[in-house]
């Protein structure tokens, strides 16, 4: 074997910024005897992307479209859209229509004013969807001064037969439609060939633009520098532990804070609010705490000296709160501690951005898991799955935590009860046939892949 050449690693674990440093090593560790960087069976399934031939008739028509342009504007975080983007497509799908590419709209909490160019490659959305819709940057001049007829708000889980009856006929009339708040509206439950494009569109054309893909890939090489690596989405910010009204598993000084944060701020708690902190937690509705991690890929056989990228906000608690993970897990990273201060300074502001690059490490990862739920976790899960089955680490919390409060139980019993817990959690292929209501972008199988025993869903 030719042997690789030195690469730039880094050695020194600062948890917030610090600064790192670089040394130049040609050392590379194989994990691949370790059982826990074994990837599951994917059962060979790939990316299946087969539309009927109805559907593809219909496309000739759609691409030559002119006169009906929808226009959308998303909110929220960088996942969420994701999400938006991805629904916008199919909607104008639905309605035969042009999409002007989407607004983002400005976020009120970062104050980032990141257009659709800046995060994601425009050029490669508009290219890989041609055959789908057809996607303009602008509205035509015959149509900029035409008043959008603008939507007071679509239903959770609309059917295209909710969306065609609402709005084709203004839609014809006018010529422009204007949507906001497309989050969660669009039903998860749609005719095969309209799965099969939330797919393409999600995994295939909506791709982050090239700086920011190549930021990404370079700190994921830097992770993978000296072996595989463990990526983290830790859910241990305030708002976090406000909005899901649990106990944090710090101190009583972290717990108080966020119980007055949230009689302050009502509005955030989305949990019941007839459940205690308690009855929450073991309801697996809580996020996982640093320890209850580092207690986890403990158990399931990660390695004391196995690296690992975490993503996500500021913990409460700053560095306290992840002294479990670092006493047990040394060479734990974030983006601040393997790029270059020059490499994440253009992008200071802008926190979509910046979680599209977590968003990259964490994907191209060899073993993930999310802490807690959400769009980034479910939008991960969904792209490790197309590319392959990756594994990832579903934690199985309302069965597991009964276990982490056992006293009683030795460590080995312990871990044999998680292995056994998560057997089926590692990132097997899942049918969404069974899970009716659930996002075909998380769960690809059957409509979006296929193997040797299945046949494309048409």
């Amino acid at each position: 074997m030719i042997p690789k050449p030195p690469v730039a690693v880094v050695e020194k674990n600062e948890t917030f910024g610090g600064d790192s440093k670089l040394i130049i090593t040609s050392k590379h560790v194989l994990g691949d005897e370790n059982e826990f960087w074994k990837q599951p069976d994917g059962l060979g399934y790939k990316p299946c992307l087969d539309f009927s031939s109805a559907y593809r008739r219909e496309s000739k028509r759609i691409v030559r479209e002119r006169r009906k342009y929808l226009m959308v504007v998303v909110s929220g975080g960088m996942n969420q859209q994701k999400n938006q983007i991805v629904d916008a497509v199919v909607i104008a799908r639905i309605l035969g229509a042009v999409l002007v590419v989407p607004v983002l709209q400005v976020n009120l909490i970062w104050g980032d004013e990141s257009e659709f160019s800046d995060i994601f490659d425009l050029e490669r959305f508009k290219s890989v969807l041609a055959d789908d819709v057809k996607i303009v940057s602008l509205l035509p001049a015959n149509k900029i001064m035409t008043r959008p007829t603008e939507d007071g708000g679509m239903p959770f889980n609309a059917s295209p037969q909710w969306i065609r009856s609402h709005y084709l006929k203004r839609f014809n009339r006018d010529g422009v439609l204007l949507l906001r708040r497309l989050d969660s509206r669009l039903s998860k439950d749609l005719p095969s060939d309209l799965q099969k494009l939330r797919c393409k569109a999600a995994f295939e054309a909506l791709k982050f633009s090239p700086r920011v893909m190549e930021l990404g890939k370079k700190l994921a090489e830097r992770m993978r520098s000296k072996g595989p690596y463990i990526a983290l989405h830790l859910r241990l910010e305030k708002d976090v532990w406000v909005r899901t009204g649990c106990l944090t598993g710090l101190s009583s000084k972290y717990d108080e804070i966020a119980r007055l944060e949230g009689i302050k701020r009502p509005e955030l708690l989305t949990a019941k609010s007839s459940m205690t902190p308690n009855e929450r937690k073991l309801a697996g509705l809580c996020p996982l705490n640093a320890k209850e991690v580092t207690r986890l890929l403990r158990a399931l056989g990660a390695p004391r000296d196995a690296r690992i990228y975490w993503a996500g906000g500021e913990p409460l608690g700053g560095k306290e709160a992840l002294r479990p993970l670092t006493s047990e897990f040394p060479h734990l990273y974030n983006k601040y501690d393997i790029a270059f201060p020059l490499e994440l300074k253009p992008f200071a502001k802008r926190a979509s951005i910046m979680a599209a690059i977590d968003y990259i490490v964490c994907k191209e990862s060899d073993v993930f898991m999310a802490s807690h739920g959400g769009n980034m976790g479910r939008a991960i899960q969904g792209h490790r799955a197309y590319e392959g089955h990756k594994k990832l680490i579903t934690p199985n919390k309302r069965q597991m935590l009964p276990y982490f409060l056992n006293k009683t139980m030795t460590e080995t019993e312990f871990e044999k009860m998680m292995k056994k817990l998560h057997r089926q959690s590692l990132g097997q292929p899942e049918i969404r046939v069974s899970k009716a209501g659930r996002d075909v972008t998380k769960y690809p199988v059957p409509e979006c892949m296929c193997n040797n025993q299945t046949t494309p869903t048409v």
